[in-house]
């Protein structure tokens, strides 16, 4: 039992790394674009044509350094989900394999956000300047925020984020209880298989709805989005199987109680 409990430290760890990392992304995401004006520090070059943007060193380089980032993070992210390594690191770090995958994420996920460069003056796709867009604008994306944050994390609470960390497949080993999957339906299991992401519309709001879309920022919201879109892979059968499983939420949460029949 003891060589069991000493893996529960390396799951909190990795639990707390990610968690810390997530609230780092809600600031990195949606209050930093919502609270800063790239304008505002952009100076009169802020204004200027896409192609002469791609020809200027200081809009070019820090772009391409963000590249850099992006791919980083999505290389380790897909790099880590195939079968190949996931059967790799579950031979040699047995049940920590998703806690370890979940701490590789949030470092990667922090090399992001930390190293990424602004590029102020860049030219911007949209942004909203004149009254009383400059006032309702950034008002109604920072509500829009707010309500897609508290989706993706009911989201991941029906998703059982327990599991999507990595903590209950420690917990039922440390109790024999065995692999949290193998309690699964076939019809789970074939739905995670293809969602990898369960909260990619909430993401996207909360990438793309923004007063001021700046170039790094488009830069972040493309290649995102098109790892989103790639990640997914849902069907008619995983659709019925989702449609089903709510049906089914609504009708515990709507059934009386015991104390409330009686």
């Amino acid at each position: 039992m003891a060589p069991a409990l000493l893996l529960v430290p390396a799951a909190l760890a990795s639990f707390i790394l990610a968690f810390g990392t997530g609230v780092e992304f809600v600031r990195f995401t949606s209050l930093r674009p919502l609270l800063g004006r790239i304008s505002e520090s952009g100076g009169p070059d802020a204004r200027q044509g896409w192609l002469a943007a791609l020809q200027d060193q200081s809009i070019l380089v820090p772009l391409v350094w963000d590249l850099g980032l992006l791919l980083l993070f999505v290389g380790q992210h897909s790099l880590m989900a195939t079968e190949t390594v996931k059967a790799w690191m579950s031979r040699y770090f047995g049940v920590l394999q998703r806690s370890l995958y979940v701490a590789c994420t949030a470092l990667a996920l922090q090399l992001v956000m930390r190293y990424w460069e602004p590029v102020p003056r860049g030219p911007v796709l949209w942004e909203a300047r004149a009254e009383p867009w400059a006032t309702w604008v950034p008002l109604l994306c920072f509500v829009l925020h707010v309500i897609s944050w508290l989706l993706i994390f009911s989201i991941l609470l029906v998703f059982d984020y327990a599991e999507l960390m990595g903590l209950k497949q420690v917990y039922y080993h440390v109790l024999g209880l065995g692999e949290p999957l193998a309690l699964k339906s076939p019809r789970a299991l074939r739905l995670f298989s293809h969602l990898r992401h369960p909260v990619c519309v909430e993401l996207l709001t909360v990438l793309w709805v923004v007063p001021t879309l700046g170039t790094d920022r488009l830069l972040l919201a493309l290649l995102l989005t098109l790892y989103l879109g790639l990640a997914h892979g849902l069907d008619q059968q995983d659709l019925r199987y989702l449609r089903a499983q709510l049906q089914r939420k609504l009708h515990l949460l709507s059934r009386p109680q015991d104390g409330e029949a009686e």
